[in-house]
């Protein structure tokens, strides 16, 4: 989990997160969003992917990633559930 909570913790990894929420895409389609390199978007993919938030297939010559939106739902189901319940330290 705490890869997860460091992987969300960057506002370009939230942003590539929002992305993949309207659709599969290459790390080239994604670079074009914003105004950094193809080397710094590949380490935040890769983040994302140890994180589990993430997953890529290789298509071709290209890597498609996808988000993995059962692991978000189970991660901030039980984050707020540590709130809801007031059980923190049972519930994470």
């Amino acid at each position: 989990m705490n890869r997860t909570f460091k992987a969300l913790s960057d506002p370009t990894r939230r942003e590539i997160l929002k992305l993949l929420s309207m659709g599969d895409m290459s790390a080239n389609e994604i670079v074009q969003h914003f105004s950094m390199s193809q080397p710094s978007i590949s380490k935040h993919l890769e983040i994302l992917k140890l994180a589990e938030l993430v997953t890529a297939e290789k298509k071709g010559q290209f890597v498609i990633y996808s988000i993995n939106l059962s692991v978000l739902q189970s991660v901030l189901g039980g984050f707020l559930g540590f709130f809801e319940n007031g059980k923190g330290e049972n519930q994470l």
